[in-house]
């Protein structure tokens, strides 16, 4: 069979990992730029302290998001992923995502103080965690999820 004829390969797991890894890999280092104003690293630090602090937040985020994918899919997947579960994993990985957040916020924020909140953020009433942040781990998990849905029907029609 010449390569223009073969069967356009399933949308598996690896395929919809790399594509859910390539959307947290374009959108979390821009939203951690546009949420820096909200840190005092804004007002207080340098320009190369801000790169780094987005680089380091950005590779920490990479990784609790594709660990957060990983442990939904092992959790509640199914072999047959991301044509069976899909809405359940996508559910589990933002909750995942989220919970972590709360986590590390308070224990960045509130504990250890590895970093800072400026008077800008607003913050969770309940929790006292960064509604930037919060709110960082349910749009980008969506807006991955929104563009595998969209690749998993391209793929199966």
């Amino acid at each position: 069979m010449t390569p223009l004829l073969r069967a356009q390969p399933a949308f598996d797991w690896l395929h919809a990992a790399r594509h859910y890894f390539a959307v947290l890999l374009v959108a979390h280092p821009i939203w951690e730029i546009a949420q820096l104003p909200l840190y005092t690293i804004w007002k207080g630090g340098t320009l190369p302290q801000m790169a780094f602090a987005v680089a380091h937040c950005t590779a920490g985020d990479l990784l609790i998001g594709m660990s957060a994918l990983a442990l939904a899919v092992i959790v509640v997947g199914n072999p047959g992923w991301p044509q069976r579960h899909f809405a359940r994993v996508a559910l589990a990985t933002v909750a995942i995502g989220v919970a972590y957040t709360i986590y590390s916020e308070w224990l960045n924020v509130d504990v250890r103080g590895a970093w800072a909140y400026a008077p800008a953020m607003p913050r969770l009433p309940w929790l006292g965690t960064g509604l930037a942040p919060f709110a960082q781990w349910l749009a980008v998990p969506v807006l991955a999820f929104w563009r595998l849905a969209r690749l998993r029907r391209a793929v199966s029609r």
